[in-house]
């Protein structure tokens, strides 16, 4: 397990978040905005930041809040969008992505956040942090808008890996799980698995099988599993963390972010329709502040890669200051609750309970084929 920092960084006591400056789209000037309002609302903030330095310095020092709490990482070389995940793994040591996150392999930072290419990211991810002991597939975590009282739920598998069969949705459910009680306070997450239909006859074989593996260590594992949900129970009620392949829940939350868009632009030409509908935009401008924020999906931007030895947070490319300073944000919860070693006690501890049970199973069968 990677140890996290004490009182490492720009200074004693603050927590200290790893940043790739050069993976966004807009470049090095949003991140460092991203940065600046974080440091701005969280005073226990400090940051590493990886890029060229020169160029770095020069937009920090522009940044008043920051005086003091950046250390810099000079990496001459950028992993683009276009690079071949297995090409940056062989050539990228000198990137300022592979440089985020050997701080968070070291112990310098509790966690690292990047806008850059996600196969890439999640290829050095699990080069240079490994996973957990147990854990075969990572999984990326999102946090969706839903009608729940915590006001979002937990979304995994989001694009780490389109393939997922019975075992490794068990995994995520217990990563999820862990996620919900550790970055939203929830001590009892509600988990479903997410299927074409609530009917236990329905679904692929894997679904079924995981479905049953999921109920027998729900208890065990300090969790409630609610069984099949459907689409429309991402942004429901039913359940705080929803469980599915990486194909399927990359999908659905490009879609959310899509929908939410498109409801904002058309909310915006309902009230310019004509003079009366502008006044009624003014009399409820405080209403549809709060509504624009709520279904803005740069207030929840940041997928978590789970099952890693470390934090890992994947802005998105696209994300502006706004954004980065949300994935910042997330990061710094999760540092903060222990989060990552918890989520490797609890992989563990249930690691330990699946070898016990398939030992009695296998004892039983073994004890009736020889009284056969």
């Amino acid at each position: 397990m990677t140890a996290q920092p004490d009182q490492t960084g720009t200074a004693t006591g603050k927590i200290i978040i790893s940043v790739d400056a050069m993976g966004g789209d807009a470049g090095p000037s949003v991140v460092v905005a991203g940065i600046a309002n974080s440091a701005t609302k969280n005073p226990e903030l400090g940051f590493i930041l990886h890029g060229p330095e020169e160029t770095l310095r020069d937009l920090v020092a522009k940044r008043r809040v920051l005086d003091g709490r950046v250390v810099f990482r000079d990496c001459p070389d950028i992993v683009t969008m276009e690079d071949k995940p297995s090409q940056v793994v062989r050539n990228g040591k000198n990137t300022s992505m592979w440089s985020t996150l050997e701080s968070v392999r070291t112990g310098e930072a509790a966690g690292a956040v990047s806008c850059g290419n996600t196969g890439a990211l999640m290829a050095l991810s699990m080069l240079r942090l490994r996973r957990l002991p147990g854990v075969t597939r990572p999984a990326i975590a999102i946090l969706f808008p839903s009608r729940n009282p915590q006001g979002f739920n937990v979304l995994l598998d989001a694009g780490a890996d389109i393939r997922a069969d019975a075992p490794d949705l068990l995994q995520y459910a217990l990563m999820g799980a862990s996620y919900a009680r550790n970055g939203m306070h929830l001590s009892r997450p509600r988990v479903g698995l997410l299927n074409v239909g609530t009917e236990e006859h329905k679904g692929r074989a894997e679904l079924k099988e995981a479905q049953a593996l999921i109920a027998q260590y729900a208890e065990p594992a300090n969790f409630e599993f609610v069984g099949f949900v459907e689409g429309s129970d991402i942004p429901g009620t039913r359940c705080d963390v929803i469980v599915t392949d990486g194909f399927t829940g990359n999908v659905a939350i490009k879609t959310g972010e899509g929908t939410a868009r498109m409801i904002a632009s058309l909310l915006r030409e309902a009230f310019q329709y004509s003079p009366l509908s502008r006044l009624a935009s003014l009399l409820a401008v405080t209403s549809l502040r709060r509504l624009s924020k709520r279904i803005d999906p740069r207030q929840v931007n940041g997928g978590v890669f789970l099952g890693l030895n470390g934090t890992v947070i994947k802005s998105h490319g696209s994300a502006d200051a706004t954004g980065v300073s949300a994935a910042i944000k997330l990061a710094f919860t999760l540092a903060r609750s222990g989060f990552a070693e918890r989520l490797a006690a609890r992989v563990a501890s249930v690691a330990e309970l699946t070898q016990d049970v398939t030992k009695t199973a296998d004892a039983a069968t073994n004890k009736e084929q020889e009284s056969n």
